[in-house]
């Protein structure tokens, strides 16, 4: 109950969230309204926010900044840090959005195709050629239906490894706070 989903299409398990608050990962000082982020805090999230870098190497880099700035600074790299995960992470549920709509059409193709082939079965004089088309075409689209709700689970965890590593990096940062 949970996981109980407002938006009928949306095809993952995980409740749609189309979009976070600074505030659930963030404990630390309010960051100013309207500052502008400096060039060095951005370059900085945007290395953080990069999934390849491990946790051990952004807690480094995070302790190292720390060490030239104040809690204001902080405060700004964490705003610079949630606005580019929560923006990968609405690209994602979009995709996701799209992806579901998709198999949707698909699953009604499928469907239209196994009507076909019954209309053709029960005809007085079965077209065996049109029959075996619309079986080939019917393979088909099943194998891709098929493979891509495979792919789903994947697909949806997608924006969950995202907040994950909001997470992780918020938790980070608040550890260097004066």
């Amino acid at each position: 109950m949970a996981a109980q989903n407002n938006d009928p299409d949306w095809p993952c398990i995980q409740r749609l969230q189309p979009r976070l608050s600074l505030g659930q990962a963030w404990t630390g000082p309010t960051p100013p309204d309207g500052a502008a982020i400096p060039a060095e805090t951005a370059a900085l999230a945007e290395r953080l926010v990069q999934r390849r870098m491990t946790m051990d190497e952004a807690e480094t880099e995070i302790a190292a900044f720390a060490a030239t700035t104040d809690a204001e600074g902080l405060a700004l790299l964490m705003q610079a840090v949630f606005h580019r995960i929560d923006t990968q992470r609405a690209t994602i549920i979009q995709g996701i959005s799209r992806y579901g709509h998709a198999q949707v059409a698909l699953a009604a193709q499928v469907e239209t195709r196994r009507r076909r082939m019954a209309e053709l079965e029960a005809a007085d004089s079965p077209d065996f050629d049109a029959i075996d088309a619309e079986e080939r075409a019917l393979d088909i689209d099943m194998r891709v239906f098929t493979d891509r709700q495979h792919s789903l689970t994947y697909v949806c965890e997608s924006p969950v490894i995202l907040e994950q590593r909001l997470f992780a990096l918020g938790r980070a940062i608040a550890a260097q706070l004066p």
